[in-house]
Formats: C-alpha cells, structure tokens, sequence
C-alpha cells in the first residue's frame, strides 16, 4: 500500500515554533490549543497560516538567529509589515517602494520587513530576483579586456533587465531596476524605483577637498531582497529586510573590493602614497581614509550608520543579554569580525556558540524554482 507524500509544511517544525512563541510571549496563554489548531490545519491543506503576532515574533526572531549578523542587538525594534495578502509582481514592487520609504525615514534608518505571500502547497509564490532592492548596475564594456562600468555585482542582473526592456544610461552608480516573477518561467516585470524611495549620500572627505571629486555615492537602506524567511514551517521567499549599515560594508568592501568598485588604487594615488610594494602598505592606509570618507559622508548627511568599533561593543552586549536569558548567540565569526581592524575590536578575541544550519526561524538561501 502506497505511503501518503508528507506534508508541505512539517508538523514538527509548525509545533516547535508554536511552543517557543508561547513560552518567550507568556501573554500569548498556553500553547495547547493553538497547537492543536495548527496541526488539524496542516493535516487539511498541507500547510497554516501564522496569527499576526506569531508572523511578527518569527520574522523577529530570524533576525536574532542571524548568525552572520553584528547588529542584533536590536532585534525586538524590528518593523514588520504584513502583507501576506499581496502576491502580484505590481503589488510587491509598490510596497518594496514603500518598505524603502519607511525604512530610509527621512534618514533616521529603521529596520525593517516586508513580508508578502508565503509558498503553498502547489502554488509557490512570486519571488524577488534582485540581492537587494537597491542596488547599482554593471555594464559590461566591449573593449576585450573585460571591464565593467559601475558595479560588477550587479551586471548580471543589468543584463537581465536590459533583455525585458530596461533601458540604462551605463551611469557609474545607476539604480537598477526591481524584478519581480510571479511563476516558475514566467518572464519577470521589471519597476524602475521612484527618486522618493532611494535615499543617496554624495561621498567627501573631512580632510581632503579632492575626495568629492571622485562622484562616489552610495544608497542608504541595505535591504536584502533574495533570502526565504522560514517561520515554523512556514517559506516566505519575497520577505526583503534591512537593518542600517556599517561604515566598513561600504567602505572596506563595496567600494574596495577588486571585484567591485576597486577605489583603493584611484584612492591612494591621490593621497601620494608609495605603491611600487605592498610593503608600504599603501591598500591599508587608502582604506582608512576611503572609510573615513564614508563615515564622515553620512553624518553629514543625517544618516544612520554604525561604526565598526562601536558595533562591536553592542554586539557584545547583546551576547551578554541572551547569555542571561540562557539563550545561545550563533555567530559567524568570519562575518561578525569587521573587515577593518579586527584585532582592534572585542569581537575579534573570543569564541561564539556555533552556528546551526537548522536553526529556526531564520533567513536562509531561497532555493530555486
């Protein structure tokens, strides 16, 4: 006799769920009845829906389960949108647009999460296809050498949209357009965001007039818009969140990693500094002042961003704090250590519980169509 197929959402990880919401929210009640809800749900359709509550404590706690994350010390202000209702391409572009809204916030930064339909049985839902919702494109340059202008990471996307009829000026830091597919195979929409929905900081220098002239900028919402949020059994595949930014994401990476911007050369030759070895240690001393720049840059701006010292230190509390409740700390050690000066900073002199795969809820990678 043939075995029935399991359900799409496994009862085990609905009722683990269920009980840790219970237990950290006393004022939810005991658990038992809604457990038994939750499963009968799932013995009928195969799956079931989380209460508003639940939906919100989940998306928060994916967020103190980030074990590559430094800034979970935050994680209970998280802002979290329902918008479950909403599954069409035109409708998750608006509300992308308003979640940057929200969370750009006249530039006092809020962290928050969009999360739209979840994946039902036979009926996956519409996904996102761009890493974050702002992000700049690169263009390929037809000189046989390979070169890109603007951002590298973002080409391959660039190219996609060009295919559906994206028409770009191959600016250096040209905001690529929102793709979203409704279905497996269908051809993706693509949403060219508002100017109201991309806050923009112009990079200058406190010391150095010539920084300015370089015409670096860069957005200021870090909104990840191609991770599943998985709440107790439950996929949320378009479910984009942002935190605010640490000044070393841009400034010891974006803008100076080799395989993006690459400024650290350009950066360097304006300062003077010796670069016939690397015994000068020129990179080094460019990449201090490149993240100098970008720190200085956002202040100025009225803009929310961390510095790797300071973050650090709040990581640490935040440690402290779940060390209390008796609650590990997951933590990616590779990602928690700032790529600028980690020795210099407290994450860098100790260890962290490991990191479990399985944890849950989380943001994980979104698995293919």
């Amino acid at each position: 006799m043939p075995t029935a197929p399991p359900p799409f959402t496994d009862p085990g990880q609905a009722a683990a769920f269920i009980r840790q919401f219970h237990h950290e929210q006393p004022a939810a009640g005991p658990p038992e009845e809604r457990l038994r809800a939750v499963l009968d749900e799932i013995d009928r359709t195969g799956s079931y829906r989380h209460t508003p509550a639940e939906l919100a404590y989940g998306a928060k706690l994916a967020w103190r389960n980030a074990a590559r994350c430094i800034g979970r010390l935050y994680w209970r202000s998280l802002v979290v949108r329902d918008l479950r209702h909403l599954s069409t391409a035109e409708d998750i572009a608006a509300e992308c647009f308003e979640h940057l809204r929200v969370a750009g916030n006249g530039g006092r930064i809020r962290p928050v999460v969009s999360v739209f339909a979840p994946d039902r049985p036979g009926r996956p839902a519409a996904r996102i296809l761009n890493q974050q919702l702002v992000r700049y494109a690169g263009h390929r340059v037809e000189d046989g050498a390979g070169g890109v202008v603007g951002d590298p990471a973002g080409a391959e996307l660039a190219a996609r949209a060009r295919e559906l009829g994206w028409k770009c000026a191959e600016d250096r830091f040209e905001v690529l357009p929102l793709l979203v597919q409704e279905r497996p195979g269908e051809r993706p929409s693509w949403f060219e965001l508002p100017d109201d929905s991309t806050l923009e900081v112009p990079l200058g220098h406190p010391e150095h007039a010539w920084f300015a002239e370089l015409g670096l900028r860069w957005y200021a919402v870090p909104a990840i818009s191609d991770m599943t949020l998985e709440i107790g059994g439950v996929r949320y595949p378009t479910a984009p969140f942002n935190g605010w930014y640490m000044g070393t994401e841009i400034g010891a990476r974006n803008l100076a990693d080799a395989d993006r911007y690459d400024m650290l050369g350009t950066v360097a030759e304006r300062l003077g500094l010796d670069t016939s070895s690397d015994r000068t240690l020129w990179r080094d001393r460019a990449l201090v002042e490149l993240n100098v720049a970008v720190l200085h840059s956002f202040q100025e701006a009225g803009v929310t961003m961390a510095d790797h010292h300071t973050e650090s230190q709040r990581f640490l509390k935040h440690v402290a704090q779940e060390q209390r409740l008796g609650r590990p700390t997951p933590a990616d050690w590779s990602w928690i250590v700032p790529p600028v000066s980690g020795g210099l900073t407290p994450v860098y002199h100790r260890y962290y519980d490991p990191v479990d795969p399985e944890l849950r809820p989380a943001f994980v990678a979104r698995e293919p169509w």
